[in-house]
């Protein structure tokens, strides 16, 4: 055993350990031991049966029917404006991030099929372009509005204000920070040179220093809370804000790793970065919007626990089945694939949850802009996990293994899971930060279908496209010329989906510049998919 898998396996041990420590605490507060009646802890009395989306908190649906029930109401406004400041801090850098990755993202796109494009500079070769499209989506949108969110709801979990609101706008500023000398670094040909590690591992502090600033309003607030019970998306922010400092520090540590021995480091942090950072963040949204804006609990709350407790106990592993065939020893990559088979249990308690609660209220999807992009985002995670789970048996990863087939399940998991669960989040939260209605329903109608179609004409085209290459690879006699060419018109479909989804990238961004500016009419009702009553009459 050499030593670097010695280090894998101990740093995973501790982990583990933490978790059981974890799970044993939870037991012995009686976490497990609540009914159903726990999964109502996110509505304030009277509140269930109503559904609270999108309208403001002028709204009276939401005013309360007695004293009790609008004192409630009236701290949750207070709540959510606590979180106000480091809220748009995150969620204004998240969506510049997230336009301008997509710009390196389509640029990316189309060098794979037209490598003569911008090709007079160094600086826009693809082998800059691309680590550069891949960082700033993943900590700069995804991550970054991942956090923002997380910082407007942890006060509605835990029913009180949020608490060390500067460290968390102190860790923005840091996170920026890093972004900017991280993609200055590799466009100027600095890079670790290895994937989702690209930045220097001396700007990589920048990043634990600004997700441990984030840790401590999560953490502060938790212990001020004024609730008896933790909610599922409280487990699921606890532990991406506490595991994503300690993975990435681990897997940035210089010199600790040298050569071969950091692939499968590399991999342990690739997997576990998307599995216990975005992955429990993305669910933990959805757990929150999707009964709220149906106005009913889960179906299922113990299922739930189970959910959050087996992610953290089986995913740690589960990165090492993209190294099927490298040099790591064949026990480590077995127990790997058993992990990531094993992450189905976790992925189906989601989905039951997810799918059961909306079962029989599906025409809100009609209306609701964020519950049509949660659901949606919500459906992808079901897919893409158990395709996962699938991808990571030698049969099958012996086709899918090198080909753009990879890609377009890592875009569906990043991109069609977490991302649009985002959009949602964002239109639901910030009509309570401005006290203002979405402008112009239009355009959250042209957003949603861009980027829908654009991610389904992505995937789809990569997912045909990378599984015959697969294939093409296997045949001996082949050229490999011949198998390129093959690949060309997917290539050409997949900059195609791009293109959509960076224009709807855009029109997401001018709606959310004219909602930071108040623009539009003053309404009365939310601004919903369908044309109101109200609208029709007049």
């Amino acid at each position: 055993m050499t030593p670097t898998i010695a280090m894998l396996l101990i740093i995973t041990f501790l982990v583990s350990t933490v978790g059981l420590l974890l799970l044993m605490w939870s037991i012995s507060t009686n976490q497990f031991s609540q009914s159903q009646e726990a999964a109502k802890t996110i509505f304030s009395p009277g509140e269930e049966g109503h559904s609270e989306d999108p309208a403001s908190e002028s709204t009276p649906e939401f005013l309360g029917e007695n004293k009790q029930e609008h004192e409630a109401i009236t701290a949750r406004w207070v709540a959510d404006h606590s979180s106000k400041p480091a809220v748009l801090a995150w969620l204004c850098s998240a969506v510049f991030w997230l336009l301008l990755g997509s710009i390196y993202g389509l640029i990316s796109a189309i060098k794979m099929h037209y490598p003569e494009f911008l090709a007079d500079s160094a600086l826009l070769t693809f082998g800059r372009i691309r680590p550069m499209h891949l960082n700033t989506v993943t900590y700069g949108w995804a991550s970054m509005a991942g956090i923002g969110v997380v910082l407007f709801l942890i006060p509605r979990l835990f029913k009180t204000s949020l608490y060390g609101t500067r460290y968390a706008l102190t860790g923005a500023v840091v996170w920026n920070i890093g972004l900017v000398l991280g993609l200055g670094a590799i466009n100027l040909g600095y890079s670790d040179g290895q994937e989702w590690l690209e930045f220097p591992w001396q700007i990589d502090m920048l990043f634990v220093i600004g997700g441990a600033l984030c840790a401590v309003p999560l953490v502060v607030t938790a212990a001020k809370r004024k609730v008896g019970h933790l909610y599922v998306s409280s487990w699921y922010f606890l532990g991406a804000l506490v595991w994503f400092p300690f993975l990435f520090f681990i897997a940035n540590a210089p010199f600790l790793f040298p050569g071969a021995t950091g692939g499968p480091v590399n991999w342990w942090f690739a997997h576990n970065v998307l599995g216990l950072w975005v992955t429990p963040i993305g669910i933990g949204i959805a757990y929150y919007m999707i009964p709220k804006i149906l106005g009913r609990p889960i179906i299922s709350y113990k299922l739930s626990l189970i959910g959050f407790w087996s992610l953290a106990l089986f995913y740690s592993q589960v990165g090492i089945h993209h190294l099927i065939g490298g040099p790591v020893p064949t026990w480590l990559v077995t127990l790997s694939i058993v992990h990531s088979v094993m992450m189905s249990i976790p992925v189906i308690t989601v989905a039951i949850n997810h799918h059961g609660t909306m079962w029989g209220h599906f025409s809100r999807l009609k209306d609701s802009p964020t519950l049509r992009f949660v659901w949606c985002g919500a459906l992808m995670y079901t897919i893409v996990s158990l395709q996962g789970s699938a991808e990571a048996l030698r049969s099958i990863n012996v086709i899918t293994h090198f080909t753009h087939y990879t890609v377009a399940h890592a875009h569906l998991g990043m991109y069609g899971f977490l991302s649009f669960i985002l959009f949602g989040a964002v239109y639901f939260i910030m009509p309570r930060l401005t006290d203002w209605e979405w402008p112009w329903r239009r355009m959250i109608i042209l957003h949603f279908w861009l980027v829908a179609v654009g991610i389904f004409i992505h995937v789809m085209a990569l997912t045909i496209g990378g599984w015959l290459q697969g294939l093409a690879l296997l045949t001996a006699d082949m050229p490999f010329i011949d198998i390129v060419k093959m690949t060309l018109p997917y290539l050409q479909a997949r900059t195609v989906g791009g293109s959509l989804m960076t224009l709807g990238h855009f029109v997401f961004a001018v709606h959310f510049i004219a909602m930071l500016r108040r623009r539009g009419t003053v309404k009365e009702e939310p601004t919903l998919f369908r044309v109101s009553t109200k609208e029709i009459s007049s």
